[in-house]
């Protein structure tokens, strides 16, 4: 279950760079979207950083190489 909501965070994460992207393309710099769109995805961020400790924490995630 954990890892499926660090996956969602991944993917949110990606979406939100191209919307940023998009954008910055279309305003050309002067609208505040932007900048919205890079606050969600420092949260996004945090969150993530947030599931990961978390998951390393309890032992839900491992250290290593899944062949090994």
């Amino acid at each position: 279950m954990l890892r499926a909501i660090i996956v969602l965070l991944l993917l949110a994460i990606v979406i939100s760079l191209v919307v940023g992207y998009v954008f910055f393309y279309k305003d050309q710099g002067r609208s505040k979207r932007v900048m919205y769109a890079l606050g969600i995805r420092v949260t996004l961020a945090i969150i993530l950083m947030i599931c990961v400790f978390y998951g390393v924490t309890t032992g839900q995630l491992n250290f290593g190489a899944p062949w090994s």
